[in-house]
C-alpha cells in the first residue's frame, strides 16, 4: 500500500500541476498528445536515464574521495544539474526541432519544458516518498515528505527547465545565427544554476530554518516566473488584437467574433452558451483558429514566408468563413 501511494501522491498532484500550465496557455493550446508525449519523456526517459548517469558518478566520486560527505554536494550541486536539465531539455529540443509549427512564443516554450519537467517531477517525487519516507517513516514519513515534495518544492523542477524553454522560445523567432545559439545556451545554463543553486541550499541548510530559507529561496523564484508567465500571456493578446483587427474589415470576423476572440474570459462564456445550443464544435474550432491566424500572421511579420505562412493565413481564413455562422460570439 506504501508504494501504491507513493506512485499516486507522486503523479497525481503532477498531472493536475501539467493541467494548470495547459490552462494558463489560454489562447492557442498546444496538441495534448504532444504535451503527453513530453509528460511522459520526462517521467520515463530523462528520470530513468538521470538516475543511472548520477549514481554511476556518484559512485565514482566516492571511490576517489572515500566521503559521502563530498559525494553528496559533488552529485548534488555539479552532476544531477547538467545532467537532468540536459535531459528534460532534449525533449522541449525535439519539438523545437521536429514541431516547429506548434512553437509559437514564449508562453508555448515555458509549458513545454514546465510539462516535460512535471513528468520528470512525479518519478522523481515517487522514488523520494517511498525511499525516504515511507520506507524510513512508514505512513507518518510518507505524508512528510508529501507535503515536502508536492507542497514545499512542487514547482522546482518546471521552473529550472522553464528556462530552457524561454531560451529556445527567444531563438525561433530571431534570424541573427549567433543569437539562434546564444538564447538556448543561456537558457540551458540558467536551468543548471538554478538547480545548482536549490541543491547545494538543500545540502548545506539543515533543520527548521533551513527549510524556511530554502522555501523563501524557491518560492521567489517560482514567483518570479509565474510573473514571467503572466507577461507573456500580456503580449500573447496583444498580438491577437493587433493581427485580427485587420480581420474585421476582411470580413474574416464580425465585430461581436474579433471582441470575443481577443479575450479568453469572453472565450469561455461563448463555449458555456454553445453547449446549450449544440454549437459547441463550431464554436471551439472557430476561436482556436483565430488564435491560430493571429500567430501566423505574426510569424509572417517576424519571419517572412517561412513555412508558407501566407498559405497557411488563407486556409485558416477560409476555414472561419465556412465556421463563421454557426458561432456564438
Amino acid at each position: 500500500m506504501g508504494l501504491i501511494l507513493s506512485i499516486f501522491f507522486g503523479f497525481v498532484p503532477m498531472l493536475f500541476f501539467a493541467w494548470l500550465l495547459y490552462w494558463l496557455d489560454r489562447y492557442e493550446k498546444e496538441p495534448k498528445i504532444l504535451l503527453g508525449v513530453v509528460f511522459v519523456w520526462g517521467a520515463a526517459v530523462s528520470a530513468g536515464v538521470a538516475y543511472v548517469i548520477n549514481t554511476l558518478i556518484g559512485m565514482g566520486i566516492f571511490i576517489a574521495t572515500r566521503s559521502e560527505a563530498v559525494t553528496e554536494i559533488a552529485t548534488g550541486s555539479f552532476v544531477a544539474p547538467p545532467v537532468e536539465e540536459s535531459l528534460k531539455g532534449l525533449a522541449v529540443l525535439l519539438v523545437f526541432l521536429i514541431f516547429r509549427h506548434e512553437f509559437d512564443s514564449t508562453l508555448d516554450g515555458i509549458v513545454y519544458a514546465g510539462i516535460t519537467a512535471l513528468g520528470f517531477a512525479a518519478t522523481e517525487n515517487s522514488y523520494y516518498i517511498y525511499n525516504y519516507g515511507y520506507q524510513e517513516a512508514g505512513y507518518e514519513g510518507l505524508f512528510l515528505l508529501v507535503f515536502v515534495r508536492v507542497f514545499l518544492v512542487g514547482w522546482q523542477h518546471p521552473f529550472y527547465t522553464a528556462f530552457i524553454g524561454i531560451g529556445l522560445a527567444a531563438a525561433r523567432f530571431n534570424k541573427n545565427i549567433a543569437l539562434k545559439l546564444l538564447f538556448p545556451t543561456l537558457g540551458l545554463a540558467g536551468a543548471i544554476i538554478t538547480h545548482s543553486i536549490h541543491n547545494t541550499l538543500a545540502t548545506l541548510l539543515s533543520g527548521l530554518g533551513g527549510l524556511i530559507i530554502g522555501t523563501i529561496v524557491d518560492w521567489s523564484g517560482w514567483l518570479f516566473m509565474f510573473g514571467v508567465i503572466i507577461w507573456a500571456i500580456y503580449r500573447e493578446r496583444k498580438w491577437i488584437k493587433d493581427h485580427l483587427r485587420e480581420e474585421i474589415e476582411l470580413n474574416t470576423l464580425s465585430k461581436p467574433q474579433y471582441r470575443t476572440a481577443i479575450s479568453a474570459w469572453a472565450q469561455s462564456a461563448a463555449r458555456g452558451k454553445a453547449l446549450l445550443t449544440g454549437r459547441f464544435l463550431a464554436t471551439n474550432r472557430f476561436y482556436n483558429l483565430t488564435a491560430e491566424l493571429a500567430y501566423k500572421k505574426h510569424q509572417r511579420v517576424k519571419m517572412g514566408d517561412e513555412g508558407g505562412n501566407t498559405i497557411q493565413i488563407k486556409k485558416l481564413r477560409r476555414e472561419l468563413a465556412e465556421l463563421s455562422s454557426g458561432v456564438v460570439s
